[in-house]
């Protein structure tokens, strides 16, 4: 197998990990809400909106890290092209 397969499948690969991230904090995230008003009594529903954000702020740190590898891959691939483009010029 040549070098551009695999580096497009890495890209991929990189690309749905992030994309599943997304949909999984969206998820998780969809029964939060914006703005709560609570009284003394309802301690029920605070707890509840309190682990919708611990889980999310569980997740957002491989959010950044996925968005970084996926454009790092990117940034890789763009400067191949060029490379090359270079190489066949010379």
């Amino acid at each position: 197998m040549t070098f551009v397969p695999v580096m497009f499948s890495v890209w991929g690969a990189l690309f749905l990990l992030f994309i599943a991230l997304k949909l999984y904090a969206a998820r998780l995230s969809r029964d939060e809400e914006d703005q709560v008003m609570l009284n003394d009594s309802s301690t029920n529903m605070k707890t509840e909106q309190a682990e919708i954000v611990a889980k999310v702020g569980k997740i957002e740190p491989l959010q950044r890290l996925a968005l970084g590898l996926v454009g790092a891959m990117t940034l890789f691939i763009i400067g191949y092209y060029i490379l090359d483009i270079i190489h066949q010029f010379s």
